[in-house]
């Protein structure tokens, strides 16, 4: 083996790490390191005359090895990779050294020690480098199928972008009808349109497309295989109608005698029947049963909506069933929950009777819905003279969550409009920060002032019944500091709106470990790259898109819904993708089959092969994050690019004299 060339490259990543760190000492400190043959600094690696200066240092210096000293290899390893590949050097004999995040910016106030702790980094980087091997990438065939999850505005685009390409999607949707929360708004911000006159041709699109097999009332239940070849088992709960006998007449629910709350699509606030429709516009059209509150299951008695049937569609003894798709990527879409209100008991909800949550009022003001659009307090009847409309209800507060939820400032501007328009109430908005961020957004901002809305910033401490003066009596009066006055204010009014916050849905992180996806501090799904990668995940082939991987408005969602549908079409043009080497291996000779590996892998890539009585590992579902490696008591696993004698050298590296002129480490 011919004695390792290595190259170094020090970034100054403009003020980011020059700002505290000595570029230029680094660079000339690290030509002392063994087996470094030209060290250099750039203002930008990652620009074309960095990446150009590696490839020409490659080729001029016969460099075997590559180390670059910037930020996080989560935003430029691939491209620095690339430069490698390009001069002809094998991809995997590159290293990238963190030198931003990992010292820059943590040491801020101290460029001494910033710099020394740059040159630790960059002495393991080249300590480890000499270590790696050359890696080929594994090609995999990809099946053209797509599976979107999720029946919402995200989901309903990706799946309309795959399949007017002319490819296959399986849609899958928990619910009876597609559609998601939009389909429960009256008007969308900031152009006020229909919410309905927007979504249902969409949805009506997915219902009739040729390309699309919706599966509505039907759940994921496990994921197999991996990118390009997915096994997915679909239940499809039985919804007791034959689809392929019903018409949609609606005879069966109203005919059926039983009422319930309906606390999915109408918030609380409606009723439906025992068999029946989300709404009107549902797609597909089919009623299904609520098997738990029918009398026929309970009693064995009504089948009220079997004898008015006119086509003899009601199936009672239909059961789930249990379909395998075979498909090559995934989109995950499945949405967001709205924060449960209740969990600020000093605001009211569910105590104080004309408190309402900000679903609640989208289904009140809706023509379509319980009140046809009438806009009255809880008894039904009277409309307010007075609303307050409280914003981050749940977002933006340690005491629940920190992240903002994107839409609350605007929807509360849309609820000021809809209550002035349709009431001529007066109406108090109680906000902390006002971010009317994207196109059209402060101008409507701007237009609700006009119209008469009044603006409290300030957060409110309390909304209470208990009157202080006869204005008060019989009031909600919201409590708060107005900052821009500096005085305590006490509003009294005959509504509460609370702009609810957006959370991730209470079964994400299950969701999330099915499909192989992460998720945040947050609770959202964790995208690749948070500004280069925003709707790839770290399981090739599955995609997020729309709230699910952050709280967003429809615009935001349609548009990654589109960019998640443009990676799916980009993968299958490919016809074949290649894997990234780092996997893991078992040494089967040495293996003694305790399986501990199999239990542990979280991504079910080790299988036990019983006639041998050891693992194996799949290299194709394998993700090289080394936790087989770490568990295996016979250390008879290794994982590639991550071998025990890269990381012992990076060790080392690290522990070098970083104040002394001459490295402590030797030379290979």
């Amino acid at each position: 083996m011919s004695e390792p060339r290595v190259g170094v490259y020090v970034c100054h990543c403009g003020h980011n790490i020059a700002g505290t760190v000595d570029v230029e000492h680094v660079a000339e400190w690290a030509l002392n390191l063994p087996n470094v043959v030209v060290s250099r600094e750039n203002k930008f690696m990652c620009a074309s005359t960095g990446q150009e200066q590696v490839e020409q240092d490659i080729k001029e210096f016969d460099l075997t090895h590559v180390v670059v000293a910037s930020c996080s290899p989560h935003m430029h390893e691939k491209t620095f990779r690339n430069a490698c590949a390009r001069a002809g050097l094998n991809p995997y004999m590159f290293e990238m050294a963190n030198i931003r995040e990992h010292a820059s910016w943590v040491h801020a106030n101290d460029k001494d020690g910033a710099t020394n702790k740059a040159k630790a980094l960059v002495s393991a980087a080249v300590s480890r480098v000499i270590f790696h091997e050359p890696l080929e990438p594994m090609q995999v065939s990809i099946r053209p199928e797509t599976l979107v999850v999720g029946g919402g505005i995200a989901g309903i685009q990706a799946a309309l972008e795959i399949a007017d390409a002319g490819y296959h999607v399986y849609l899958v949707e928990r619910e009876p009808s597609i559609g998601g929360h939009m389909a429960m708004f009256d008007k969308t911000f900031p152009t006020l349109d229909c919410s309905a006159c927007i979504l249902t041709p969409k949805m009506f699109d997915v219902g009739a497309h040729p390309n699309i097999t919706l599966l509505t009332y039907s759940e994921v239940e496990r994921v197999d295989g991996y990118v390009g070849n997915f096994t997915v088992r679909v239940r499809k709960k039985a919804g007791m109608v034959d689809q392929d006998l019903c018409t949609g007449c609606g005879s069966c629910w109203e005919s059926c005698p039983i009422r319930i709350v309906d606390n999915v699509f109408e918030a609380g606030l409606g009723h439906r029947k025992a068999i029946y429709r989300p709404f009107p516009q549902a797609v597909p059209k089919y009623p299904v049963i609520d098997v738990p509150n029918c009398t026929y299951y309970k009693s064995g008695k009504c089948r009220m909506c079997e004898k008015v049937c006119p086509t003899n569609a009601i199936r009672f003894d239909m059961q789930d069933e249990v379909v395998e798709l075979e498909v090559g990527n995934i989109i995950l879409t499945t949405g967001f929950k709205l924060f449960d209100a209740r969990r600020v008991p000093n605001y009211g909800y569910g105590r104080l009777e004309n408190v309402f949550t900000s679903l609640e009022f989208e289904r009140l003001t809706n023509a379509a819905g319980p009140t046809e659009g009438k806009i009255v307090l809880r008894d039904g009847e009277t409309p307010p003279q007075s609303v307050a409309i409280i914003h981050c209800v749940g977002s933006r507060d340690r005491n629940y969550n920190t992240h903002c939820s994107a839409i609350c400032c605007m929807s509360s501007l849309k609820f000021a409009h809809l209550v002035m328009e349709k009431t001529g109430a007066q109406v108090y908005n109680f906000y902390i920060d006002m971010r009317p961020l994207h196109k059209g957004y402060e101008e409507f901002y701007h237009r609700i002032m006009d119209e008469g809305a009044q603006f409290i910033r300030g957060k409110v401490s309390e909304i209470t019944d208990a009157a202080r003066s006869p204005e008060e009596d019989g009031k909600l009066v919201v409590v708060c500091e107005d900052t821009l006055i500096g005085q305590q204010r006490r509003v009294p009014v005959d509504m509460v709106i609370l702009a609810a916050g957006l959370e991730p849905r209470a079964d994400a992180q299950a969701v999330g470990y099915m499909f192989g996806v992460g998720c945040g501090d947050t609770g959202f799904f964790t995208e690749r790259h948070p500004k280069l990668d925003p709707v790839a995940t770290v399981t090739e082939g599955v995609f997020i898109a729309g709230a699910c991987q952050g709280a967003k408005d429809i615009p935001d969602s349609v548009a990654q819904g589109a960019a998640a549908a443009a990676r799916v079409l980009g993968t299958i043009s490919k016809r074949e993708v290649a894997l990234e080497p780092i996997r893991a291996t078992i040494d089967e000779e040495r293996c003694s089959g305790c399986r501990i590996c199999n239990n542990m892998c979280p991504y079910h890539a080790i299988d036990f092969i019983e006639e041998k009585g050891v693992s194996r590992v799949n290299p194709a579902l394998c993700k090289g994050c080394g936790t087989c490696v770490a568990a295996c008591p016979s250390q008879v696993i290794t994982g590639a690019h991550f071998t025990f004698d890269q990381l012992m050298a990076e060790i080392d590296g690290i522990l070098v004299d970083v104040l002394s002129d001459q490295p402590i480490v030797e030379a290979v």
